[in-house]
């Protein structure tokens, strides 16, 4: 039975979409990219309209993959219908199990969820059954190139300016099998990082699948005797066996999960306790519907949900609102801390700044949806593309 790959394209009779949807019928699916981000606005048959975003990071060739393979599911079906078209096109679109199908999923999904609010009148943390309100953020590095001693200085800074109370730094070097970013920086940011922020705040670090098990356990005996709390994807992120023998071996809770997207793996992961807390990437993994059943896992597994968030695009919006309903919230919120110099691209995305932060903390309004408007000019600027129901 072959896939549609185009809304022209004939859908098979038993996939026939809209025969049981309830509400409007998502009649329009549109795409505003660059190689780097991309935004999705989808309309509904009575002109009303919701706004997403897919995945950061070759968003373009994302945006052509929700053309190709995610909207043709979705055209025609209501918008009551999201979660049975997001469990459904994985099944569609089976020979293609890999990130870029989810990331584009996660477009529609958070459109949709937009949609949602606004016909609603109530922000998305409230109809995933949660609410508005604040969120403690902990100001999380992205950089390695930078010194224990300046990475302090700034840490020190944003907790004079903002009130941060935690913070993460990187430790070894990314996927770096067992190579430091230069020789003694790992032993050096450790203790550097303590000592400059004192006693009371929380640290975390992030070893983006650096090191092997001896060297990870090794890096964890250093971070607890420095009173850390949050050791991240200290293994290769595929090999979980490697990263349940440093779980197994610390107290220091590891943190892990952020580039998982099947949905059977985080079972694996959760069902082994592989990790002491699950980190879904609510964009890499596919959308709200998906990332509320791996929380929902997880609660029922006794594991909080600490989502990765790692720049100020709307994944860090989603996570606040994901994190004002899940049953399992972690601690803080993964907030970014690199401006033009590391993320250029995030400049002016918003007309509304969704991001402050006060006395440490982030915070969820009452506004309908995700509450953010994209900026025309930006729009304006980006490339279009749009796929629509024909029937």
């Amino acid at each position: 039975m072959s896939t549609p790959y185009s809304t022209s394209g004939a859908v098979p009779v038993s996939y026939q979409r809209g025969a049981a949807d309830t509400g409007p019928r998502i009649t329009r699916i549109e795409t505003f990219c660059t190689p780097l981000i991309g935004f999705v606005r989808v309309t509904a048959e009575d002109g009303t309209q919701g706004w997403g975003q897919v995945s950061t990071y070759n968003s373009d060739l994302t945006s052509e993959i929700l053309h190709r393979q995610v909207a043709p599911w979705a055209l025609g079906r209501g918008m009551d219908a999201l979660e049975a078209v997001i469990a459904e096109i994985p099944l569609r679109e089976h020979k293609f199990p890999g990130t870029y199908l989810r990331r584009a999923m996660a477009g529609l999904d958070t459109a949709v969820w937009d949609w949602r609010g606004k016909a609603q009148g109530k922000p998305v943390a409230e109809l995933l059954g949660g609410s508005s309100g604040p969120l403690r953020a902990y100001a999380s590095s992205m950089r390695r190139d930078i010194t224990p001693e300046a990475e302090a200085e700034r840490m020190q800074r944003l907790r004079d300016a903002h009130g941060f109370d935690a913070f993460k730094v990187r430790v070894g070097a990314e996927c770096g099998q067992d190579r430091d970013e230069w020789d003694g920086r790992t032993e050096a940011i450790i203790p550097t990082m303590r000592k400059a922020l004192g006693p009371d705040v929380a640290l975390l670090v992030d070893g983006n699948s650096g090191f092997s098990p001896a060297r990870a356990i090794e890096v964890g005996r250093m971070l607890e005797a420095n009173g850390y709390e949050h050791f991240e994807e200290p293994c290769p992120y595929w090999e979980q066996e490697q990263t349940l023998e440093v779980t197994r071996a610390l107290n220091i809770d590891v943190a892990g999960g952020e580039q998982d997207c099947d949905l059977q793996h985080w079972k694996r992961m959760i069902d082994n306790r592989v990790v002491d807390i699950i980190q879904p990437d609510i964009l890499y993994l596919g959308g709200m519907v998906r990332s509320m059943e791996v929380a929902r896992m997880g609660h029922a597994a006794g594991l909080a949900c600490t989502p990765h968030a790692a720049n100020l695009s709307l994944v860090t919006l989603f996570t606040m609102h994901l994190l004002r309903a899940v049953p399992n919230p972690g601690r803080y919120l993964e907030f970014s801390i690199e401006g033009d110099d590391y993320y250029p691209w995030q400049r002016e995305l918003f007309v509304n700044d969704p991001y402050q932060i006060t006395d440490g903390q982030a915070h969820v309004t009452d506004a309908p949806g995700w509450g953010v408007e994209i900026c025309p000019e930006w729009l304006a600027k980006s490339t279009y593309k749009c796929s629509e129901d024909e029937q």
